[in-house]
């Protein structure tokens, strides 16, 4: 420093202990400065006041002498000290020459900056709000400074600002945030902490109204809620959870829709391997639960996004057990909102088409976004509070969008593939004419998900897929074909509709629709085209398909299908899958009761509709003539089997009748045997079944049986005569419905099916035999 500068009206001692390197030479100089400014004070000197001031700032504080510099922060000080009440009229000159030490290398004069501005503080106390943001700017970075001596002194300096700002009420909270939402993004631990405490103290200030800016921090504080440390992470749930209380007091006033897309984003798990992960996703998902409750139906036309991130942690375990319940309530609170009135159709959806994908915006584009956690900053999730809203309407075409997604993804766990089917079963209930609209795009998908290796799973798709097929808005004449859905096999609809859906049905019958033939076709396309499918569940689906709609219409649609089968070894196969099932299933004891006695035209039709196609299969064609008890028709067809190719398969399906006739299901068929003289079919039918089978356990089983068949002369009673002649009648008025079925036109059906299966052995065999052409009839 040049000593013959003039330094007026600091005297040349003054300048000299300022300079010196001693503190306690610089605190004498200090004091005298303190004296000076007292007597500018008192003769009202602001331009003596101002030009110690600027000595002060651009001679000392801001010198290149390390001394000179700690010199001048004290004098500062002390000036500050000297205005008293009227330092607030030089504040600016004051506080920045001591803010831009806080950047100086030397720690030691880092805290004397410290000091200093503490006293500066002190004596103006709610004169710097004006400069709040240079004050806050200045402590986040002495926040994190690495000596602790100064971390030290900026904590006191920010605890005195605290106060100042909670006993005023004139700050300026507009020009704050921008400053805060800038730093709050820091990475820096003691930053984070500075930053949380700052925002606690803002949201506790009643006259300062932080919720209203709450969109504009909430991302950052959920950035702080990752942070490593377990106290700053602490710091951060319970201001959180300060919002959250004040949101639920007062939600008429909240931004919902600002924080709604903070919320999706954070819900969503980049890296699962950290554990600060779980509470930042755990944390959004509740937050998340209480707008959907608050916001109601507000939230429907929003409703894609929210399920991108809510449906994925349905399938979480016990480790993130929380999440998932917070998950799961979201899912459940949303799903509640869909009603009916979500079904009606508005003026613009009446007037206008609706847009394909391509024009839909990008909701595409927004929920693949959505899932990789980023740009989710353009979409309205909530319209804002107190705002003119629309009539709510339901963002139909994302939800399935979404749904259609996980559906597709094999990595979709089991929980959020039964909450996706859930979903479209509710839209199918709430919404059926809207939901008919996306029925081709999801029914592929639908099949596909029977192949599923869970239980659960398929039972909700069937749930689905039955609804489908039951709704009457989906009675409607559909142009386009679910034939060859997968490219494959073409399963075409028979020329003749089945009776199951038209006016031919049984009057027990509930009326399909017009996708109930394309999910018959199409269900046995599936088992044709993956036969494991049909070993594994293929008895298990059809049982509860004959639970969810009506075993008839099942039966009686697929035997329609089965008859124009051009695969003739599946079409057996099918056909002895369907007679298991309907032998032995609890779920078909009604439609067994109806054709047992054949009593009604409708169940003799529905006999012939089945006998045509189990024809496919002679064995099984056997056993629904024992269980419609057509006993000499049985007995006619065994005759035949001569004729047949006698295969180990055949045999085998021989063996398992025999035990059939042994099981409860002919129960009725076995006490007939002890009426002899009315039932000789009955007998004839079963010696004939003897016959076939080899020298086997099921051979011995049978044997005994008919042994067991009483001898009918000690069978007959003292008044046979008038027995027999009294049996007569009923036994012709039991039989007499049975005149609605041809038997001699079923027996030819029967020869010409087993001609074409023979014909494909011989040609699958290289031997081709010459045989006449014959027709179905």
């Amino acid at each position: 420093m040049n000593p013959e500068k003039d330094f007026s009206p600091l005297t040349p001692n003054i300048v000299r202990a300022l300079n010196d390197k001693l503190y306690e030479k610089r605190k004498v100089a200090a004091l005298e400065i303190e004296k000076l400014v007292r007597e500018f004070v008192a003769q009202n000197n602001s331009t003596q006041i101002r030009h110690v001031i600027q000595i002060l700032a651009s001679e000392f504080a801001l010198s290149q002498h390390p001394h000179s510099r700690k010199g001048g922060l004290i004098g500062l000080a002390a000036c500050s000290i000297a205005l008293g009440k009227d330092s607030g009229l030089y504040l600016k000159e004051l506080i920045e020459p001591v803010l831009t030490c806080f950047n100086d290398s030397d720690s030691r004069l880092r805290y004397y900056a410290c000091e200093a501005l503490y006293n500066i503080v002190k004596v103006a106390r709610g004169a710097v709000l004006p400069h709040f943001n240079l004050l806050f700017d200045g402590l986040s970075k002495l926040a994190a400074d690495p000596d602790p001596n100064v971390k030290s002194g900026s904590e006191l300096l920010d605890r005195l600002l605290k106060d100042i700002v909670t006993e005023s009420n004139k700050f300026d909270l507009v020009a704050f945030v921008p400053l805060l939402r800038e730093r709050i993004y820091s990475n820096n631990q003691y930053a984070r902490q500075f930053i949380i405490s700052w925002i606690h103290v803002l949201e506790s200030v009643p006259d300062i109204n932080l919720l209203d800016y709450l969109p504009e921090i909430l991302d950052g504080l959920f950035q702080i809620l990752g942070d490593n440390s377990k106290e700053i992470r602490r710091m951060c749930e319970v201001v959180l959870g300060e919002f959250l209380k004040e949101i639920k007091k007062t939600p008429s006033s909240v931004k919902f829709a600002e924080m709604a897309n903070i919320l999706v984003i954070h819900c969503q798990v980049a890296d699962e391997t950290k554990v600060t992960n779980d509470l930042i996703q755990l944390t959004a998902m509740t937050w998340m639960r209480e707008f959907i409750q608050l916001a109601g139906r507000a939230v429907l036309p929003y409703s894609s996004g929210i399920l991108t991130a809510v449906l994925p942690c349905l399938s979480y375990d016990d480790r993130k057990k929380n999440t998932k319940e917070s998950a799961s309530a979201c899912n459940y609170s949303l799903m509640k909102l869909v009603t009916p009135e979500d079904d009606e159709e508005d003026e613009e959806e009446r007037s206008v088409e609706s847009p394909s994908r391509e024009d839909k915006g990008d909701s595409g584009d927004v929920l693949n976004s959505s899932q990789e956690a980023v740009g989710f900053s353009n979409i309205s999730f909530f319209a804002p509070a107190g705002a003119d809203r629309a009539p709510v309407t339901l963002d139909l075409d994302g939800i399935v969008q979404v749904l259609d997604r996980h559906l597709h993804d094999t990595s979709t766990g089991m929980m959020t593939r039964i909450a996706v089917l859930k979903w479209l079963y509710h839209l199918y209930i709430k919404t059926p004419r809207k939901m008919f609209r996306h029925t081709d795009g999801l029914f592929p998908m639908l099949l596909k998900t029977l192949s599923d290796e869970s239980d659960e799973v398929i039972l909700k798709d069937l749930e689905v897929l039955a609804e489908i097929a039951s709704s009457p808005a989906g009675q409607t004449d559909l142009s386009s074909s679910c034939d060859g859905v997968d490219g494959r096999l073409a399963l075409k609809v028979p020329e003749k509709t089945s009776k199951t859906g038209g006016g031919e049905s049984s009057p027990s019958t509930p009326s399909m629709n017009s996708y109930f033939y394309k999910f018959m076709i199409n269900l046995l396309k599936r088992f044709s085209v993956e036969r494991k499918l049909l070993e594994s569940r293929g008895a298990f689906i059809i049982r509860q398909l004959c639970l969810l709609l009506h075993a008839e219409n099942i039966f009686h649609s697929m035997a329609d299908i089965l008859l124009k089968e051009e695969d003739l070894k599946f079409a057996s196969t099918m056909v002895q899958t369907l007679n298991t099932i309907l032998l032995t299933s609890a779920e078909l004891f009604q439609l067994r009761n109806q054709l047992k006695d054949l009593r009604t035209a409708e169940s003799c039709a529905l006999f012939c509709c089945l006998y045509r196609s189990w024809c496919h299969n002679p064995v099984a064609t056997v056993s629904l003539c024992f269980l419609t008890q057509n006993y000499k028709h049985a007995y006619d067809l065994i005759q035949k089997f001569g004729g047949l190719e006698v295969t180990v398969d055949f045999l085998m399906e021989v063996d398992k009748l025999v035990q059939l006739v042994e099981s409860p299901i002919f129960t009725y068929l076995r006490l007939q045997l002890l009426d002899v003289e009315s039932n000789p079919y009955l007998i004839k039918a079963l010696y004939g079944l003897l016959m076939l089978l080899p020298q086997s356990q099921a051979f011995q089983l049978l044997s005994n049986r008919l042994r067991c068949v009483p001898n009918p002369e000690l069978m007959r009673t003292v008044d046979g005569p008038k027995r027999n002649g009294a049996k007569e009648p009923q036994a012709a008025c039991k039989r007499a419905p049975h005149a609605h079925v041809d038997y001699d036109e079923l027996l030819r059906h029967f020869d010409c099916v087993q001609g074409k299966h023979l014909e494909v052995r011989h040609q699958r065999s290289g031997r081709v035999a010459e045989l006449p052409d014959r027709k179905l009839v």
